[in-house]
């Protein structure tokens, strides 16, 4: 089931009819479709096992070790990015396409200033010189909404919460303003209160920097606070898709109706009533 993304600008990111399978041709996603346009955010939503990361990691082009795009295409920007060799993922991944996942600390160097380690992040992939990377680095963890940044540039991961950290993985994935973010879980250990802000600066980042975004989540309300489209999987392949307000206001999936059921208590509810009304 497709959703394409309404939108003036062309759209950065096509998949179409996307099949991933284990080596023994058991099929772990089958037939995902979608479109998104530059600035658009894009939710995907479902159950542990359901496809979603699985699709993500196929659109980085790092599926493990026996796990295979078996048919489809990923068209970004109007490069075929199914079987792309190495090299030419050198000038995508981590500068046009980059991602934020679930546990930020297991991404980091521990010996390594959280500083540091954004300062080497944009000396490769942007040249700049020491100096430079510092001040930059800076401006970016001031932008992230870090308190001190000058302090923070100078931990390491382990004398951060979960949230700095998450903001400082965030600050490494934009710092080369990429075209596409891709958001893996990337609040789903963090608590109530540091996931809305983490929310907010996602949002923040779209705005200001055009770029498209793709957030997965096991949690349906998260992904419709954020999100312009929602696409809903389960076991692999897309049971519903369609704008957020309309798929909340009127799921026609069994599935997503239970998902929205289930998601009421936790405020769901009154973000229906906020996007059904055109707030």
């Amino acid at each position: 089931m497709s959703t394409d993304v309404v939108n003036s600008s062309p759209h950065v990111l096509n998949v179409r009819d996307l099949r991933i399978a284990l080596v023994d041709g058991t099929v772990l996603v089958d037939g995902v479709d979608f479109s998104l346009a530059r600035g658009e955010s894009l939710g995907i939503v479902g159950e542990s096992g359901s496809g979603k990361s699985l699709t993500c990691r196929a659109i980085l082009g790092i599926l493990s070790a026996g796990v295979h795009v078996t048919a489809g295409s990923i068209d970004f920007d109007g490069i075929e990015l199914v079987d792309l060799p190495s090299k030419r993922w050198r000038p995508l991944r981590g500068l046009r396409i980059a991602a934020v996942f679930q546990d930020p600390a297991s991404y980091l160097n521990p010996s390594i200033r959280v500083g540091e380690q954004l300062a080497e992040s944009l000396r490769s992939t942007l040249g700049l010189s020491r100096a430079n990377a510092e001040q930059r680095g800076l401006e970016l963890f001031e932008k992230m909404g870090l308190n001190n940044p000058t302090v923070v540039y100078r931990q390491y991961p382990h004398e951060l919460s979960g949230g700095m950290l998450q903001r400082v993985l965030i600050a490494i994935a934009v710092s080369a303003e990429p075209e596409l973010l891709i958001a893996d879980e990337a609040t789903t250990a963090l608590d109530v209160t540091v996931q809305a802000e983490v929310l907010d600066l996602l949002e923040d980042l779209r705005q200001e920097l055009g770029l498209a975004l793709i957030f997965v989540s096991h949690d349906l309300a998260v992904v419709a606070e954020v999100c312009d489209h929602v696409i809903v999987m389960r076991s692999g392949v897309v049971v519903e898709s369609g704008r957020s307000a309309d798929l909340l206001a009127d799921p026609q999936h069994e599935y997503t109706r239970e998902l929205v059921d289930n998601h009421r208590e936790y405020g769901l509810e009154t973000y229906v009533r906020k996007v059904t009304a055109g707030v």
